[in-house]
């Protein structure tokens, strides 16, 4: 049965996309089939942990949601950026990637028309069906709008990340409520770029007893993922290195 997981955070810049991208590699990595779909279609980025430039060949989330093609079609087999990336793919792994589009035309569109919310939860339900996905991961639009309400309904799994900042312990909280409110089945927190005078056991400790959920994981601010600079899926091409470490314990979590 696939499990849809959506990673939200209230605010940008909390390193929501290359942890999407890692743990849905991880996921893949150790034999399950996996989509992970950008739907922040106003600034996407995702695309670059993959390999993508700009110039993403094929077609992309929004040529499914202005009707220029099935979203079956917009899903970019990635598996072998697992195997590139010096990671072993076990059997029945398997990875897509449907990218939004970053040209400036496409997201201007969006911007000025929006688009079928309702469409795009339909374009999920055929993803799942059409790949045989065990696991469907939505990397959200930040903050909280039509768009992340759906994802947030139709979730198995919502993961929020949030910094230990005080703008985002306000804004995780309000998320918290409504996730609450709509009855996700599992709702779980990530803390990310912790500094390195903070205690993570302390820092865990205290995010679960504020919010009263699960903390997955807390994960140290690096200068060795600042350096990456989305380069690549930094967990499977270091994979002794803390973050990476903490990434994988989040994904055992996850696939628990």
């Amino acid at each position: 049965m696939t499990k849809i997981l959506s990673v939200h955070s209230f605010r940008g810049g909390t390193g929501k996309s290359n942890s999407s991208a890692n743990i849905a590699a991880r996921l893949a990595a150790s034999g399950h089939r996996v989509a992970v779909v950008d739907t922040d279609v106003q600034s996407p980025g995702i695309h670059v942990l993959f390999g993508f430039d700009e110039h993403i060949p094929g077609h992309t989330l929004n040529d499914y949601l202005f009707d220029n093609a099935p979203i079956i079609d917009t899903a970019h087999d990635v598996t072998e950026r697992i195997a590139l990336s010096g990671a072993e793919v076990h059997s029945g792994g398997a990875l897509f990637l449907v990218p939004a589009s970053i040209k400036a035309g496409d997201i201007a569109r969006v911007l000025r028309q929006g688009y079928d919310v309702e469409a795009l939860n339909d374009g999920f339900r055929e993803l799942v069906k059409g790949l045989e996905l065990d696991y469907l991961v939505i990397d959200t639009h930040p903050g909280l709008n039509e768009e992340t309400l759906l994802s947030i309904t139709i979730s198995d799994i919502l993961l929020l990340i949030m910094r230990p900042d005080k703008q985002d312990y306000q804004g995780t909280a309000v998320t918290i409520d409504i996730a609450r409110r709509l009855e996700v089945p599992e709702l779980l927190v990530m803390v990310n770029k912790v500094p390195s005078n903070a205690d993570l056991s302390v820092m865990a400790t205290d995010v679960s007893e504020a919010y009263g959920v699960e903390v997955a994981g807390v994960l140290p601010l690096s200068e060795d993922i600042v350096s990456n600079a989305s380069g690549g899926l930094f967990s499977l091409t270091n994979p002794d290195h803390e973050w990476s470490r903490a990434i994988k314990a989040v994904v055992d979590r996850l696939a628990r």
